[in-house]
C-alpha cells in the first residue's frame, strides 16, 4: 500500500525533528546560534537542487551528519576567534562555525572556496544569518599567505588527503593557527602516509557523532 504524501511529510518532518535534537544533544548551542542554523539549512536544502552541496543521502541526518560534526570543533578551541576553512564546499564547517559565532565580539571566520556556485552560496548564507564571515573564492595556494592578522584556527572537511592539508595549511600553522582537520575512518593511513613528508605531533579525538570519525588536532609542524 502507497503512503500518501501527507503521511510521508509527516514522517520526514518526524525524523527531521529527532535528527535535531539528536544533533543538539551532543553539541548544544544558543537560541540564537540555533535559530541561525535553521536559517543556513533552509538554503542548504533550497539550492541542493541545482547545486550538490552535500550528499543527497545525508539530507535526513543534516544535523547530526554535518552540523553537530562541526560544531564539535568549538570544544577544541574554545576561546578561538578567527578561523580559515579551507574549501568550505556547502559551508561545513566553516558557515556552522560563524553561526555559533555570531555573539563573539571579535570572531571572523575565512571561508576559501574557488567554486563559484558554491561561493555565491557561502554567501547568502552568511548574508541570511548574519554570521560573521568573510567568502575568498580563490584557490587555496593563492589565498593562504594573504590573510591578515592573527589566525586562531584552521579547518577543513573531506578536502584532501591529510600531508595534503598540511601543506595547504602550513602558512597558517606557522603564524600559530592550531589545526583541526575532520577525517573518516582511515585516519591512521593518513597518519601514516603525512609523516613521509612532515616531522608532526598529532593528537586525535574520536568524533562526538560516532562514524568511525576523527579529529586531527596539529599545532607544530616541520618538512622532512
Amino acid at each position: 500500500m502507497k503512503q500518501r504524501p501527507e503521511a510521508r511529510a509527516a514522517r520526514a518532518s518526524s525524523a527531521a525533528h529527532s535528527d535535531k535534537a539528536e544533533a543538539l544533544a551532543l553539541t548544544p548551542v544558543s537560541r540564537e546560534t540555533e535559530a541561525r542554523l535553521d536559517l543556513y539549512l533552509g538554503l542548504l536544502r533550497h539550492w541542493q537542487a541545482r547545486t550538490n552541496l552535500v550528499a543527497p543521502s545525508t539530507l535526513p541526518q543534516l544535523w547530526t551528519r554535518h552540523v553537530a560534526d562541526s560544531l564539535q570543533l568549538l570544544s577544541l578551541a574554545p576561546t578561538a576567534k578567527t578561523w580559515v576553512d579551507l574549501g568550505s564546499g556547502g559551508g561545513f564547517p566553516g558557515i556552522v562555525l560563524a553561526c555559533a559565532l555570531g555573539e563573539t565580539p571579535g570572531a571572523q571566520v575565512h571561508l576559501v572556496e574557488r567554486n563559484s556556485k558554491k561561493a555565491a552560496f557561502l554567501r547568502e548564507a552568511l548574508r541570511i544569518t548574519s554570521a560573521p564571515g568573510i567568502v575568498h573564492a580563490r584557490a587555496i595556494e593563492d589565498i593562504v599567505d594573504s590573510i591578515d592578522g592573527p589566525i586562531d584556527c584552521v579547518t577543513a572537511r573531506a578536502l584532501a588527503p591529510l600531508h595534503q592539508l598540511i601543506g595547504f595549511a602550513e602558512p597558517l600553522l606557522r603564524r600559530g593557527a592550531k589545526a583541526l582537520f575532520l577525517k573518516g575512518q582511515d585516519v591512521e593511513a593518513e597518519l601514516t602516509e603525512a609523516t613521509k613528508y612532515w616531522k608532526i605531533k598529532p593528537l586525535l579525538h574520536a568524533s562526538l557523532t560516532g562514524g568511525r570519525g576523527w579529529i586531527v588536532e596539529l599545532d607544530q609542524i616541520a618538512r622532512r
